[in-house]
């Protein structure tokens, strides 16, 4: 059970100088573990893991092992540098995390052969189990039962943390390959996630708002399908707040008024306007819990 439940996917808080904010970092690990997540998903998307350097991403990985040794940890390494995955795949070896996981090598339309051996290449180095990062609305690889299955039939790989619509393959997935973790990665549909067979999600909202999702899987575990989906609506609704401003710069800026010096995302992302904090303040921050 302990690689099952809801893993917050950790945003990354900079300073004034655009350094990574450590302290606050720190922080945020301290409040996830109180809205009561399984674990945490470290350095991937949601971190912009492509505009850190290789120290940076190292670093991250060692203060949220130290912040929390009792949780679940998954490395985020991937890279389309791959001397960059393997190093970063041996560090969280040293570290003693749970698992590695990867987005797929992109940009370049690699074959499925070459991706396919990028991971095992990547898993070899981190001598852990791999969680493939199946996401193709943003790494352009998209993976059917069959290209899955290459991965699921493998011992090394752990199963994958699943960022797509397409509940149909996820269901294929997970039913052929029972025994291997299927995670949810789009947070507006983590109940459709639960419903065809995930056993948890990965998610960027959890940052400040795990509770909602921890309530979620309780709710359908249980059978209270109804509840579950009145608590899937209240996420919803802030979601579509976020996706209106820009999803990772408005989580950075809910943070900030959750009282967390947050900070913003790295250029050339942009940050809130005025009217855009003023929004977050009325129509996210009073239904979400503080610190």
């Amino acid at each position: 059970m302990k690689c099952k439940g809801i893993f917050t996917a950790l945003l990354t808080p900079f300073d004034k100088g655009d350094r990574v904010n450590e302290a606050v970092l720190r922080q945020l690990v301290r409040h996830n573990l109180s809205l009561g997540v399984r674990g945490f998903y470290v350095g991937g998307s949601t971190a912009e893991a492509f505009m850190l350097s290789t120290e940076e991403r190292g670093r991250i990985m060692e203060l949220v092992r130290e912040e929390a040794p009792a949780a679940t940890l998954i490395a985020h390494v991937g890279s389309i540098d791959e001397r960059v995955a393997t190093t970063l795949a041996r560090r969280a070896r040293e570290l003693s995390y749970d698992m590695v996981s990867s987005v797929a090598p992109f940009y370049y339309k690699f074959s499925f052969e070459e991706i396919k051996q990028y991971y095992l290449r990547v898993q070899a180095s981190a001598e852990l189990p791999m969680l493939v990062y199946h996401f193709p609305a943003f790494s352009g690889v998209n993976m059917g039962v069959s290209e899955m299955a290459a991965f699921l039939s493998d011992d090394r790989f752990a199963g994958i943390k699943y960022t797509s619509n397409d509940f149909f393959t996820m269901e294929q997935c997970k039913t052929i390959f029972a025994d291997k973790l299927v995670y949810n990665g789009f947070d507006e549909m983590f109940l459709c996630g639960l419903a065809m067979g995930a056993d948890g999600g990965i998610g960027s909202t959890y940052n400040f708002m795990a509770d909602k999702f921890v309530l979620i899987e309780q709710l359908f575990r249980e059978g209270r399908i109804a509840e579950a989906q009145e608590v899937q609506k209240e996420a919803n609704r802030i979601i579509a707040v976020l996706c209106k401003i820009g999803v990772m710069a408005a989580e950075k800026e809910v943070l900030c008024q959750l009282g967390m010096d947050f900070g913003i995302c790295r250029h050339p992302f942009g940050e809130p306007t005025d009217d855009q904090k003023k929004l977050i303040a009325t129509e996210i921050v009073p239904f979400v819990r503080g610190l």
